[in-house]
């Protein structure tokens, strides 16, 4: 895929998937060489501010998501 083609396939996208796109290639970064401070550098964001950031991507949605597992399901069961 040419750098041109990506470009245009991000640029359709709602605002908020582009925002997704930008985080995880700094998680592509971050796990194959690039560090996500030097990311966060670059963008003028501090290091905390970069963290909290990576955080709060990381649980969006999470309340929303169904219990699939009860506290009884949790607990080891001896026959």
């Amino acid at each position: 895929m040419q750098i041109e083609e990506l470009l245009t396939r991000v640029s359709r996208l709602p605002v908020l998937r582009q925002q997704e796109v930008l985080d995880f290639v700094a998680f592509l970064e971050q796990r194959y060489g690039q560090s996500a401070t030097s990311v966060a550098d670059q963008e003028g964001w501090s290091e905390g501010q970069y963290k909290a950031m990576s955080v709060d991507q990381a649980m969006r949605g999470l309340a929303d998501e169904p219990d699939l597992y009860s506290e009884d399901d949790l607990k080891e069961r001896w026959q």
